[in-house]
């Protein structure tokens, strides 16, 4: 949307992402001031905001299956564990490099879309959703198997170096910031391809399109790899941030968390994903708070404050954002 008297005149203006110096210098004092926030925020808010970060790129991802194909995938942890093991096990086990790593990682979560995406021809809505629930669980139930993935032990992860010292907390925020912006530029710019049309077209009536000629088959196993290719990255982010992961991480109430994402920022807005990530993450900063004032209040209660709150606070703004913000 242009502000009024600000008109197109080359269909290259009108193709453009940002279209007005105002939106340019907005963007440039945007990026200026997520690059400098670092350096002076307390130590929690910055791994707040790589924790913002790494979501986001997941939740992108689910955007682009759920948002723009219309395919529902309620799996995307699952399909973010694939990307955070295949990282840990070549960076353990063969001492591969963790920017070697990185496309691997994408890559194998983006091979684990194509099997569980083969499904997506037959079937649709409610049934599509079952069916990657069923694959949330068969990946972990997979994972906790073999001894040399760590079971429910976990396995380490090397640090990412630059010049043989391991990145602190300002510099992997600067590297989440990087790979973010990146994944953020080439969901929206997919919406303006061919693919991304025939995503859309897939998405509003899939019967329509396949008249049209679309090849429904290889356009939903696309969204499906470029979605869970985005959740492999957004794993291995989240691996080398933590430097050991285990299965306990990657559970189903987080896929959920991704899809409440892309509902508060509005289905099908890229740039919205960003806002619901910020949004659902914010909630999940201020659950000890609050529950420590609840638990102040009603003791009695105790330890049952901080589980149901969070579950609670969760519920309520996803209801309202529904509500009351139904487009986001």
């Amino acid at each position: 949307m242009l502000p009024s008297g600000v008109f197109n005149t080359r269909p290259q203006q009108d193709m453009a992402i940002v279209r007005t110096r105002a939106q340019w210098l907005l963007l440039a004092a945007g990026l200026i001031f997520l690059v400098t926030v670092a350096l002076y925020a307390p130590d929690e808010w910055v791994v707040w905001l790589i924790m913002v970060g790494i979501y986001t790129v997941a939740a992108l991802g689910m955007h682009i299956m759920t948002g723009l194909c219309g395919q529902f995938s309620m799996g995307q942890s699952a399909f973010m564990a694939l990307g955070a093991y295949t990282t840990a096990l070549l960076g353990t086990r063969y001492g591969l490099s963790p920017w070697l790593t990185l496309p691997l990682s994408g890559l194998a979560a983006g091979l684990g879309g194509l099997i569980f995406g083969i499904p997506a021809l037959r079937i649709k809505g409610f049934y599509l959703v079952l069916t990657t629930i069923a694959a949330q669980f068969v990946i972990m139930w997979a994972i906790r198997q073999p001894s040399w993935a760590g079971q429910t032990y976990g396995l380490d992860v090397p640090a990412i170096t630059i010049g043989g010292s391991a990145l602190n907390d300002t510099q992997f925020w600067w590297l989440t910031l990087g790979v973010a912006v990146v994944m953020l530029f080439f969901a929206k710019n997919i919406q303006r391809t061919a693919t991304g049309r025939k995503f859309v077209a897939v998405r509003d009536n899939d019967l329509a399109a396949e008249v049209m000629g679309i090849n429904l088959f290889r356009t939903k196993l696309l969204a499906f790899f470029i979605g869970c290719f985005f959740a492999g990255v957004s794993g291995w982010l989240w691996a080398h941030h933590l430097l050991r992961i285990n299965p306990d991480l990657f559970t189903f109430s987080l896929s959920l968390w991704f899809l409440a994402m892309i509902i508060i920022g509005g289905m099908g807005s890229t740039t919205g994903v960003v806002m619901g990530a910020g949004v659902i993450m914010l909630v999940d900063k201020l659950v000890p708070r609050v529950s420590s004032l609840l638990t102040d209040a009603f003791p009695s209660l105790g330890y049952q404050i901080p589980s149901a709150l969070s579950l609670i606070l969760f519920a309520l703004v996803v209801i309202f954002f529904i509500l009351i913000e139904p487009k986001g």
